[in-house]
């Protein structure tokens, strides 16, 4: 097993880490200085000194891009076996990065093990709130309940490199699109439950809450945008077909149809662009999709213009409110 850990800036708490960790032994430590710079260049050295394996980055790139280096490194160097990620500002305990590696060991099919911390005691506004608020989203829009989505402390086998170095993100949104696209990828994602440990109010990391938290929930942020505009096109087109036609049902296919070709396109090379299924596997699965929310449409909209008797301008806002998740979580879940 080896442990990778991530450092930006760290102090005292990475080398009592380290320390703790040789006392187990767990397994080789591989240690990433994500661009610190000469100022902590004797922490690093002290590490280095400890038994671990230093890489470093010249300017800071990103907690991501820390991870994929030390993922490459662990697979070049052909350290086989289990890896666990912690980070350095004594979040995480050693027995309870253990308790992630023993978990691993247990898994009948490759899967990520998360650290999640059950936010009992005292802390940190932001932390709690931010955790909150991204586990509710993440859950609205894959329909998986996932407790701590933030925590640094992940546990993978081997062979899941491979895929990990392919995720999409450099920050620490890459964390989120490793959940993103776990599931669809058919890796397991298992919660341990680890104690929640915050110091000095949690002044040592470098979570940016606004554009950081903008990070993270881009890939929503940008299906929401795909969403409106094609909704837009498909609501002009709608009264377009309905003033030709005469006829409900062929204006909503009509209309479904040309926005849906117009939001497969940029769903599929800006939304959803680190999903690995090709054209050919994704086109039928979006298009049966297409089929499926055409009857819910048709039928929302029917139900709220002819039976409620509400403006057809106002049936159709109730209506593409009311699939709109369901769209993004099937999309993300079984077509990209």
């Amino acid at each position: 097993m080896t442990i990778l850990i991530p450092a930006y800036e760290p102090d005292e708490r990475l080398l009592d880490l380290i320390e703790q960790l040789n006392e187990y032994p767990l397994g080789p430590i591989v240690l990433v200085d994500d661009g610190s710079g000469p100022a902590y260049r004797a922490i690093f050295e002290r590490a280095a000194a400890f038994g671990c394996t230093l890489l470093t980055h010249k300017t800071n790139l990103g907690k991501g891009a820390a991870l994929k280096t030390g993922f490459r490194h662990i697979q070049g160097a052909g350290m086989h076996g289990n890896v666990i990620c912690a980070d350095s500002d004594g979040q995480h305990l050693p027995h309870d990065i253990k308790r992630i590696a023993e978990t691993l060991l247990l898994q009948s099919k490759p899967g990520i093990v998360l650290g999640s911390r059950r936010f009992s005691g005292t802390i940190p506004l932001r932390s709690r709130f931010g955790n909150s608020v991204t586990r509710s989203v993440f859950a609205l829009t894959t329909g998986t309940k996932i407790y701590d989505t933030q925590t640094g402390l992940r546990g993978f086998p081997f062979q899941m490199l491979d895929w990990l170095c392919r995720i999409p993100g450099e920050r620490f949104e890459y964390e989120m699109n490793m959940l993103l696209t776990a599931h669809k990828e058919g890796y397991t994602i298992t919660e341990e439950y680890i104690d929640t440990v915050y110091l000095e109010d949690n002044k040592s990391s470098h979570f940016r809450p606004l554009i950081d938290s903008f990070r993270i929930y881009l890939p929503i942020l940008m299906f929401s945008t795909s969403s409106l505009i094609s909704g837009l096109l498909d609501f002009v087109l709608l009264f377009l077909f309905q003033s030709l036609t005469h006829n409900l049902f062929l204006a909503v296919a009509a209309a479904r149809l040309c926005s849906s070709i117009f939001n497969y396109s940029v769903n599929r090379k800006y939304v959803f662009a680190g999903g690995q299924k090709s054209r050919l596997q994704s086109l039928p699965k979006y298009f049966s999709l297409v089929v499926l929310v055409l009857m819910f449409n048709y039928g929302l909209l029917y139900f709220y213009n002819e039976k409620l008797i509400i403006p057809l301008v106002a049936a159709k806002i109730l209506t593409e409110i009311s699939i709109f998740i369901f769209s993004y979580w099937a999309q993300r879940k079984f077509v990209y």
